[in-house]
């Protein structure tokens, strides 16, 4: 399987086929075929319950653009999609520095157009936890982030050690 600048990973229908047959239940949303009229032909013919290829994004829009695109068809509860995020992330802070910290950080996010992202994340790690997910520590620069360490994402407090939040945000 390869993937393109967009992260859109692309496949053989042969390889989708082989890996529908593993798993019947996987999710086509994000996978791309050279012919996804034949495909969606023999899927029919041999599935009639899986789901079909929608629509390809087009690819003369910047990643920038792209990434807006699929942010808007993130599926998670109205009670995720309407959370005021920064005040949810404020109220998780007790001291002066993590309030400072995070009102920095969460310019940056609103700056960056973020706050879906965070909304998101508060989301899956949530969904996670309810399910009992074990997820790692945290790595790379994300853990520069003081208010991903807030939302549980990762377990790297970047105040204590005393992370910068540009290491995150280049």
């Amino acid at each position: 399987m390869k993937f393109d600048c967009y992260g859109q990973a692309f496949t053989t229908e042969a390889e989708l086929c082989d890996m529908l047959y593993q798993n019947p239940n996987l999710s086509l949303a994000r996978f791309y075929v050279e012919d996804p009229g034949r495909f969606n032909r023999a899927c029919m013919e041999t599935y009639s319950e899986l789901p079909l290829l929608e629509g390809y994004t087009p690819f003369d829009v910047s990643v920038e653009e792209f990434d807006q695109q699929l942010q808007s068809h993130w599926r998670m509860p109205a009670e995720y999609k309407t959370l005021n995020i920064a005040e949810h992330v404020l109220g998780l802070c007790s001291t002066d520095a993590e309030l400072q910290r995070v009102g920095q950080e969460l310019l940056l996010y609103q700056e960056r157009d973020l706050f879906d992202l965070l909304r998101y994340l508060k989301y899956f790690v949530d969904t996670m936890r309810k399910n009992g997910v074990v997820w790692g520590l945290g790595r790379g620069s994300s853990t520069a982030s003081y208010v991903l360490y807030l939302l549980g994402v990762h377990k790297i407090d970047s105040l204590y050690y005393d992370l910068p939040i540009e290491e995150f945000l280049k």
